[in-house]
């Protein structure tokens, strides 16, 4: 695919320049508190003190509700701010859920009397094809908006993830008219057909990580089977969602078919959650979180959920390994998004035979990652999305340096505005230390030795998570051996995060259930029925 392509240009591209500059391994290295080598570009306080202005004017900002943008029932309006200083972008509605009653009502309407469910499938097509040029055509306003208010690299995100946000619309578009059912043979004078039917109303609750990307992976395969939505955005990140699903009413959405409220968790998603006349939920984001919205279906009127949750996935370097292709993988595995990526691979296990080289290079590389305003050209890593995960990232660090790991560099703040934090490596981590057990989900990479495959296996296996996992290797015996064995939904075999439209996403244990992506999707939003008629004196049975 296109947009997997360009990962993997950017990545050829690091590959390149870290060979290029293993003289630039640093020395010293301090076990618990003390001084750590830090040599981050002398630009970066600057960059980060001194933001660029983005271009680009906020002009949505109420809910969206039977196509057309409404002030909440209340009047309320929160701030979402930009990481990059903490300053306001923007006041936006304050969705409750006397907001999501009236959403969920419009849908209801939308799909019981409206023209969505009763079109052809070709022709809902039609319209997510129109959706997916007009997302190519406002690329630069979307990618500033998702810059500005997540603080991402404003080129990965119009040059990684906008490519693949229309790649997927058009694939879930072209499976529109090519969803439908079977006849089955029967053991008696009976026709047996089964059809598959639209589910109704889906409620779907997106994270801050992934705004755009996370809205095309829950709205796409909806729509391409007929249903309508009602969509809370994370209240972090409410600005590029607001944005696109104007674009898909453009594209010929009937009103009510998609419903956007911005909100809290506990107001607005937990009546989304609850919601007796919402017949179907999913969700992305914590596993804490993904239980008590599980809960809250269940007590409500018992409706099918889908959970893409947490993970701590291992990155596995054998011995057999190209240490500095390795190393550069393992490093995009972790810092790719600030480490806000629920797939990261976040608990990196080395052989022992190489793990000495490959820890001094991967220090080398993190003291080497640019970091600064994300709108700037050549940066790799920007802000935090908000000052509560700039906290809790820290605090991790110090855990890790409290339990007894060695701090080989990173571990501070960058500047004195928004939410930057160094790139920081650990070493000499075990599997009882906090920064090896919990999703700290920032730019924390931490390095743990291993002596064989059957004790990796162990190892990797004892999380709680089971999202994804990496393996980087050269002997084809060794790939099998660890991707049949290793309990996670996605194992990525000598490259990482391939993220292609029809592959399926998921985890296993506690990282969700159910998948995103590909044809395994369709079934969230489906219903199968049977219709069984009986046949008078037929020719044959």
């Amino acid at each position: 695919m296109a947009a997997a392509s360009r990962i993997s240009r950017l990545l050829s591209r690091s590959l390149a320049s870290s060979s290029s500059s293993s003289a630039l391994l640093s020395k010293g290295r301090i076990s618990g508190v003390g001084r750590v080598v830090s040599c981050y570009s002398t630009t970066a306080a600057a960059a980060v003190d001194n933001p660029s202005t983005p271009s680009v004017k906020v002009n949505y900002t109420q809910l969206l509700i039977n196509g057309n943008f409404v002030d909440s029932a209340s009047g309320k309006t929160f701030p979402t701010l930009d990481p990059r200083t903490g300053d306001v972008i923007a006041h936006v509605a304050e969705g409750d859920a006397e907001d999501i009653n009236r959403a969920v009502s419009a849908a209801r309407k939308a799909f019981d009397e409206g023209p969505w469910p009763k079109m052809t499938a070709y022709e809902r097509s039609m319209v997510l094809f129109r959706f997916a040029d007009l997302i190519d055509k406002h690329t630069e306003e979307l990618a500033t908006l998702e810059t500005w208010d997540n603080g991402k690299t404003y080129e990965q995100a119009a040059k990684i993830e906008l490519p693949m946000i229309s790649r997927l619309i058009r694939y879930y578009a072209g499976w529109a008219d090519k969803i439908h059912g079977l006849t089955v043979p029967a053991d008696s004078p009976h026709l047996v057909q089964t059809i598959h039917e639209p589910i109704g109303v889906a409620g779907q609750i997106i994270p801050w990580n992934f705004p755009l990307l996370m809205f095309a992976w829950k709205v796409g395969p909806a729509l391409a089977c007929g249903n309508t939505i009602v969509l809370k955005t994370a209240e972090q990140t409410p600005l590029s969602a607001l944005y696109v699903a104007k674009l898909l009413h453009e594209a010929g959405l009937p009103p009510g078919v998609l419903n956007v409220v911005s909100g809290f968790g506990p107001t607005a998603g937990a009546a989304l959650a609850s919601h007796m006349e919402v017949d179907k939920l999913a969700f992305t984001g914590s596993t804490q979180t993904g239980k008590v919205v599980l809960e809250l279906a269940a007590k409500s009127n018992l409706k099918p959920v889908t959970l893409e949750l947490g993970g701590k996935s291992p990155f596995i370097v054998c011995k057999d390994a190209d240490v500095d292709k390795a190393v550069e993988l393992a490093h995009f595995a972790l810092f790719f998004n600030q480490g806000q990526c629920c797939c990261a691979g976040s608990r990196t296990y080395v052989h022992e035979n190489v793990y000495d080289e490959f820890l001094e290079k991967a220090k080398a590389r993190a003291l080497k990652r640019s970091v600064g305003d994300p709108f700037m050209a050549g940066i790799e890593q920007g802000p935090q999305i908000d000052s509560e995960q700039f906290e809790k990232i820290l605090r991790y660090i110090r855990s890790g340096v409290d339990s007894g790991a060695t701090l080989e560099t990173g571990g501070e703040r960058i500047g004195s505005r928004g939410y930057y934090i160094q790139p920081t490596v650990f070493s000499n981590v075990k599997e009882d230390m906090l920064i090896a057990k919990d999703e700290i989900f920032g730019p924390v990479q931490s390095i743990l030795k291993f002596k064989d495959i059957d004790e990796v296996i162990r190892r990797a296996n004892t999380s709680t998570y089971g999202l994804a996992a990496g393996v980087f290797t050269q002997d084809i015996d060794t790939a099998n051996t660890l991707t049949r064995a290793l309990k996670v939904g996605t194992v990525w075999v000598n490259c990482y995060d391939v993220f292609d439209a029809a592959i399926p996403f998921g985890g296993y244990k506690m990282s969700g259930q159910g998948r995103e992506k590909g044809i395994h999707c369709l079934s969230n939003y489906l219903q199968v029925k049977a219709i069984v008629t009986s046949l008078k004196n037929p020719t044959w049975i």
